[in-house]
């Protein structure tokens, strides 16, 4: 039986321990998860953002604004890295290591993050490349893009 929110909001808790609006908020991404993260997603989404270009280097898919890579898929499209604030990388992959990680080393001295793609949602992956995309433009050239 479902019991009100304290504090009587109005949510109830399901069955299941969650507050009925993560529940539904789970279910969406839980099916946004079912089509995974394609490196054709990425490149529509990319590429449709200003002064984008795409480049293959070392078999890696990258995607960069002039000589700064802010996105990239790797070799075997299971990996997507983009850019991502240095200071919150760490935080990040500790609360979630099955879906973020550093794939290689020499790239901890960036604002860099590498996440598995089929742990992603396919709105989420389009976030962090739109985000990734915003820290390497300059502003005015991010106020073409509408937030969200």
């Amino acid at each position: 039986m479902a019991a009100a929110c304290p504090g009587g909001r109005g949510h109830a808790l399901t069955g299941f321990g969650q507050w009925h609006d993560e529940g539904v908020a789970d279910q969406e991404q839980d099916q946004d998860r079912e089509h995974p993260v394609t490196i054709k997603d990425v490149r529509s989404w990319a590429m449709a953002l200003p002064r984008t270009e795409e480049h293959l280097i070392r078999d890696y898919v990258k995607f960069r604004v002039g000589r700064i890579v802010y996105a990239t898929v790797s070799p075997d499209e299971t990996i997507l890295g983009f850019g991502f604030p240095k200071e919150e990388r760490a935080a990040m992959i500790a609360a979630e290591p099955q879906r973020f990680l550093l794939e290689r080393r020499s790239d901890a001295r960036y604002n860099w993050i590498d996440a598995r793609m089929a742990t992603l949602s396919r709105n989420e992956a389009r976030e962090f490349i739109i985000d990734a995309w915003r820290m390497v433009v300059p502003k005015r050239v991010a106020a073409q893009v509408p937030d969200r």
